[in-house]
């Protein structure tokens, strides 16, 4: 008998949402800042089709029905899509998610100013099913002065909330984000982020993915 935790052996079984973590590609990262940065007089403003309190939320791809809203449009080359493509398989194969159909819904990017925040929320694109996704572009040297608890800073912060509400549940997910970062989850994942205070911006990036599957199928594939 051992009382050693480290020494333990045991199997593991998550019932519940994942949200994975990836980096971006150096290449894939400069070429979505210069397409933004060289092309944003240009850009469709995405402020009519989404919730955030920001000013600045632009549309880089959307393949949806045309409306009133937004109408279809694409300024990313074919490489980086196949690469958002590939990560969000990635993801679907890691949850063990089988039998599947993608239509990549919608791309966008969120410039965050002082003040300015993003409230909880969740996506949806042309199916309420599939994958969202958060990509950090560019972050403030500093998030401003916490007025209170310091030790617990929140000034800027993305927040995943997720549905399980179990004893010894993991409830919500606040990373300490960086440039280059990726997190993907699913569309009724609610998630925002918080306001900062002081000079700089916060730039993001998002991106939809519809899944068609079936749940049925799907419910116990191991």
């Amino acid at each position: 008998m051992t009382s050693d935790p480290s020494q333990i052996k045991f199997d593991f079984t998550f019932l519940g949402q994942s949200v994975l973590k990836y980096q971006v590609p150096l290449d894939v990262y400069n070429i979505i800042n210069h397409i933004y940065e060289t092309k944003y007089p240009t850009l469709l403003s995405a402020n009519k089709q989404l919730v955030g309190k920001i000013e600045k939320e632009h549309s880089l791809f959307f393949d949806g029905d045309d409306g009133p809203k937004m109408t279809k449009h694409n300024h990313l080359p074919h490489s980086v899509l196949q690469w958002f493509e590939n990560m969000f398989r990635h993801y679907l194969n890691w949850n063990k998610v089988k039998e599947y159909n993608l239509h990549f819904n919608s791309v966008w990017v969120n410039t965050m100013f002082e003040h300015e925040y993003n409230p909880v929320h969740v996506h949806q694109g042309t199916l309420f099913t599939g994958l969202s996704s958060v990509m950090i572009l560019k972050l403030p040297e500093s998030y401003g002065v916490e007025y209170s608890a310091p030790g617990q800073p929140q000034n800027g912060r993305l927040q995943i909330l997720g549905s399980a509400s179990g004893m010894f549940a993991n409830i919500d997910y606040q990373p300490d984000v960086k440039e280059r970062d990726f997190y993907i989850f699913p569309y009724d994942m609610r998630h925002c982020v918080y306001p900062f205070n002081g000079p700089g911006m916060r730039r993001t990036l998002a991106a939809n993915m519809d899944v068609e599957y079936n749940p049925i199928k799907n419910r116990g594939v191991s």
